[in-house]
Order: C-alpha cells, then sequence, then structure tokens
C-alpha cells in the first residue's frame, strides 16, 4: 500500500483527524470540560449556594463578652454584676 492506498484511505473517512488542527480544539475542549466539573464538585462540597455551616467564629452575645471580659480580668465581680443587671432590664 504506497501514497495511493494512504490517500484512498482518507477519502473514505479513516483520516478522522481531517488534517487540520482540530484535535487541539477538541484536546482543550476536554481539559475545560473536566476543568469545570472539578470546579463544580469542588464549589459543591465547600458550600455552592447555601449557608455556611462552619463560616468562622459565631458573633458573641453582649452577656458572654461580659463574661469573657470577667474571666480576662479586664472587669471586677462588682463591675460584672452592675453590667449584667443592666443587660437584663435593657429591652432587646
Amino acid at each position: 500500500m504506497g501514497m495511493c492506498g494512504l490517500s484512498t484511505l482518507g477519502q473514505m473517512g479513516w483520516d478522522h483527524m481531517g488534517g487540520g488542527g482540530w484535535w487541539i480544539v477538541m484536546m482543550l475542549g476536554m481539559v475545560l470540560f473536566w476543568g469545570a466539573i472539578i470546579f463544580l464538585v469542588v464549589w459543591a462540597v465547600r458550600g455552592g449556594l447555601g449557608e455556611r455551616q462552619s463560616g468562622g467564629p459565631r458573633a458573641l452575645t453582649a452577656l458572654e463578652m461580659l463574661e469573657r471580659r470577667l474571666a480576662e480580668g479586664e472587669i471586677t465581680v462588682e463591675e460584672y454584676r452592675q453590667r449584667r443587671e443592666a443587660l437584663r432590664e435593657s429591652p432587646g
């Protein structure tokens, strides 16, 4: 099978690459496709559109802040009691 035979195979459809650079386009398309799939899976596992469950520490309430300040020695027990009563009496 000489050159004439290869030419005949190409005409019969055996030359599926088309002789152009389409294989590069197809390869890039597959890389982009699988990259998008991997990105979507990672995004979905990390939280996606839903509310983040472990998105950092939650905000402390005023009473929790007061207790922390007492524990760290920033305020005295008497100041703690006064401020705790003020918090209990305040609306909201």
